[in-house]
């Protein structure tokens, strides 16, 4: 299954509600997660431009898609930022394909 990084920042208001009422959200997302038939992988809180990083498997793009909309739509995060993940193997295969593409940029094309 494909892998993603979720990268999400509170509002305010959200982190006003965390202070009032401390709770795990890791744990409070991962329901939903695993109802669009994902699971989390690892996950941290953090500080610095995101509140939370999570690293999911998911079934598809839309899966993750639909993970990520949920978080924003739910009014508690000010940011929410997702980047599929390839592995070294998808990597060196990617680097494989970009050589056999043809493509020639236009710097490279003048020193030609």
């Amino acid at each position: 299954m494909p892998h993603y990084l979720h990268q999400v920042a509170y509002t305010p208001e959200a982190w006003r509600a965390l202070l009032a009422k401390p709770q795990d959200r890791i744990e409070a997302v991962r329901p939903a997660i695993e109802k669009l038939g994902g699971k989390i992988k690892s996950a941290w809180y953090a500080f610095g431009e995101y509140d939370i990083v999570v690293i999911t498997e998911m079934p598809d793009n839309v899966s993750a898609a639909g993970i990520a909309i949920a978080f924003a739509g739910g009014g508690a995060c000010k940011s929410v930022q997702t980047t599929p993940l390839m592995s070294a193997e998808e990597a060196v295969q990617a680097m494989k394909k970009a050589t056999e593409s043809g493509y020639r940029s236009l710097t490279t094309a003048r020193a030609a």
